[in-house]
């Protein structure tokens, strides 16, 4: 796991054609706006959310949020314990992102 700042992030989630965005948030966060293309994976729901993370694929390169960095830290941890090599937590969550947002 890499904690990256918000800078280091997006350049080099936008410069990874092997990128995968993964939003960690409750649904009730992401109905207040998400980053564009996130797949979002309630890291709350224990077992389950452990059991969608064995489905992805280990291949990709894993660029992962929450609300101020604490639960994509957590989610990144677990997701390198599964066998996930390359997972990158954004420093200061969405709370500190100043790039693209969307709402539902």
């Amino acid at each position: 796991m890499s904690d990256l700042s918000q800078s280091s992030w997006s350049d080099n989630f936008n410069a990874d054609d092997n990128a995968f965005l993964l939003d960690v948030r409750t649904i009730e966060e992401v109905e207040q706006g998400y980053i564009p293309n996130a797949t979002n994976l309630d890291i709350h729901k224990g077992q389950e959310f452990v059991a969608e993370i064995e489905k992805l694929d280990k291949t990709k390169n894993y660029y992962v949020y929450c609300r101020s960095g604490a639960r994509s830290a957590q989610a990144c941890a677990i997701m390198n314990q599964l066998g996930f090599e390359n997972t990158y937590n954004l420093l200061g969550g969405f709370m500190e992102w100043d790039g693209p947002t969307s709402n539902k």
